[in-house]
């Protein structure tokens, strides 16, 4: 298996600090609001690298964080706390605000089938851990107080740009006009690791420690809990590439300082989900979530499937076309894998070209896409059905993309008979003559498909992402 590993900007073999075994780590989300499609675009693509390292026989032991204090709306310490502008937002408590926010992610989780990580970790249940390493980080120098304040001073390390394109210019961005710069920084690098002067009076969770009533920056809280959790050496840290820099690099700086040695190997990030105003993002407004796509008719697996057509290094553009062209390839697959006998046993032994090429576009830094072709072949080939089902059974713990489950229920419907190939190929060509008829505003061919189709007892539904239809037995 090879990934692309950020920190050296190339392809790399994938070769884990204990044979066999996978120490990996998930920055979770800051639960002040709904997940947008956007951020769930990244939890989906870690959770088929961890999918994929169990098909390929890894034991994976995977934590996830819940940031529920700390983070800023700048991600270079300045702005309000997105926790304290959620409770303001909506009158409640910042531990209400969390506890919702975080069933609302896991919810949307579940309905994208991206599995729960083995440990979930709220960031305000480590108050302790984060004292001590910072604690150390004092006591080995690579820390210092100022203004009340703990900082870690980038100046003690000999590369601080560790991911090769940032510079400092960059610590600019998401620095709204009216907030004036943090006098208390020896340096503009240099990040906050213990607030005790806040900016906020009302500030609602804060917590004792040696340098005073405060409560930590956002940076130390992955670092200690993946630390705590996963030992001293962690195999691959997974994020949204806006999380690179700078607080995945605040997080190798803190770490390796505090461990003495080179702390995480792969760095494997998502690239953005675009729409016409460009990334997709809460501070805009407007974003869209998973409910609101379930609201328009979209099952959230269609957004999963068209998240997969692309490689999660390009930018990928979100558009609603986009999306119904996603939405009928997905339902086609519903439909030819529901015309799929059940009986027989499946021929392993035939089965297995299939299985390697779809190891070997999964092994190629994670090309998804080449993995839903290689599905398309095998629904194409003249393997028989029951080798066909198993075969689309063993992608699934993959790919997670619920086709056996889906062509049941289509399946299960009253009065619903499965149809082969050729027919389903064949009806769909006359929906689609039907739609262009009614375009031209032809009312007569269009008419005369739509008798044709009743007369083959095709029950046609008009939805958002196109037309469903089923044939009535």
């Amino acid at each position: 298996m090879e990934l692309y590993n950020t920190l050296t900007q190339r392809k790399e073999p994938f070769v884990p600090h204990e044979p066999g075994k996978v120490r990996m780590y998930t920055c979770g989300p800051t639960v002040y609001h709904f997940a947008h499609i956007g951020n769930l675009r990244s939890y989906i693509m870690e959770d088929v690298l961890e999918k994929f390292l169990r098909y390929e026989g890894y034991e994976v032991d995977r934590v996830m964080n819940i940031t529920d204090v700390g983070h800023l709306a700048s991600d270079s310490d300045t702005g309000e706390d997105k926790m304290l502008a959620g409770a303001k937002r909506e009158h409640k408590s910042v531990l209400e605000i969390a506890k919702f926010y975080t069933d609302a992610f896991f919810a949307d989780c579940e309905k994208l089938q991206i599995r729960k990580p083995d440990t979930v970790v709220p960031a305000t249940t480590c108050v302790d851990d984060f004292i001590r390493m910072i604690s150390v980080l004092l006591e080995k120098g690579y820390a210092y107080l100022a203004g009340g304040n703990v900082y870690f001073d980038t100046s003690r390390l000999e590369n601080y740009y560790v991911f090769g394109n940032q510079s400092s210019d960059d610590l600019a961005v998401g620095v709204r006009d009216s907030v004036e710069e943090d006098e208390n920084k020896r340096s503009k690098t240099d990040f906050v690791l213990w607030f005790t002067k806040s900016k906020f009076e009302d500030q609602e969770l804060k917590w004792e420690s040696p340098w005073g009533y405060g409560y930590p920056g956002w940076h130390i809280e992955c670092s200690s809990i993946s630390v705590k959790h996963l030992g001293e050496y962690l195999d691959i840290h997974c994020g949204g590439i806006d999380n690179a820099f700078p607080h995945h690099t605040n997080e190798i700086a803190q770490s390796e300082a505090y461990l003495g040695h080179p702390w995480c190997r792969y760095w494997f990030h998502v690239l953005h989900l675009n729409d016409q105003r460009g990334k997709m993002s809460k501070s805009k407004g407007g974003f869209l979530t998973v409910s609101l796509l379930e609201e328009k008719g979209y099952d959230p697996l269609m957004y999963r499937m068209f998240c997969l057509q692309s490689h999660y290094r390009k930018p990928l553009v979100f558009s609603f076309e986009t999306l119904d062209n996603t939405a009928q390839a997905y339902k086609k697959l519903v439909a030819r894998v529901a015309a799929l006998k059940e009986e027989g046993e499946p021929d392993l032994e035939t089965a297995k070209p299939f299985r390697k090429q779809f190891s070997e576009a999964l092994g190629n830094d994670l090309n998804t896409s080449l993995g839903i072709t290689v599905l398309y072949d095998v629904l194409k080939s003249e393997l028989s059905d029951a080798t066909k089902r198993y075969l689309l059974a063993d992608f699934d713990t993959v790919l997670s993309l619920g086709l056996l489950e889906a062509a049941q229920r289509e399946k299960g419907k009253t009065g619903q008979a499965a149809v082969s190939d050729s027919e389903a190929a064949e009806i769909e060509s006359l929906i689609a003559k039907r739609a262009e008829a009614r375009k031209n505003k032809d009312w007569a061919a269009a008419d005369a498909i739509r008798d044709e189709l009743q007369a083959r007892h095709v029950v046609l539904k008009d939805t958002p992402g196109g037309v469903e239809w089923h044939i009535e037995a």
